[in-house]
């Protein structure tokens, strides 16, 4: 699978789409293929606020669980109701069915400061 290049990513594998002055959050496909089966996704609350390499949420696979941390900071404006009821999404399709929350932005430079396709498929090739 390629890494699409219109995201960015932070080290510990989110991916980030900036869409409309939102940024909209999920995992790689490098991420859930190293934690294998996706069972569980714990995600906050719409109005939670989320700061910079702070987790805010869990992915627990048959292997582990494994804290999500947030690439940017803001206000949870939208949650992934369909990950509750259906967690092998982020298995089946990360980029699309199981991106996990959207965010309103504190400062939306911050994703300036996020890794390119390049540079995250550099830093997962090592």
């Amino acid at each position: 699978m390629s890494t699409p290049k219109d995201l960015r990513y932070s080290e510990e594998h989110e991916w980030v789409k900036l869409e409309d002055g939102k940024v909209r959050i999920g995992i790689s496909h490098f991420a859930q293929s190293e934690l294998g089966d996706i069972v569980f996704v714990e995600l906050p609350q719409v109005g939670d606020e989320i700061k910079t390499d702070d987790p805010f949420g869990s992915v627990e696979s048959v292997k582990t669980v494994s804290e999500l941390y947030a690439p940017i900071s803001g206000t949870v404006v939208e949650v992934n109701a369909d990950l509750e009821d259906s967690p092998e999404f982020v298995n089946e399709s990360p980029y699309e069915k199981a991106w996990m929350i959207v965010v309103e932005p504190a400062d939306v430079s911050e994703i300036e400061k996020l890794m390119t396709a390049e540079q995250y498929d550099e830093m997962i090739a090592e």
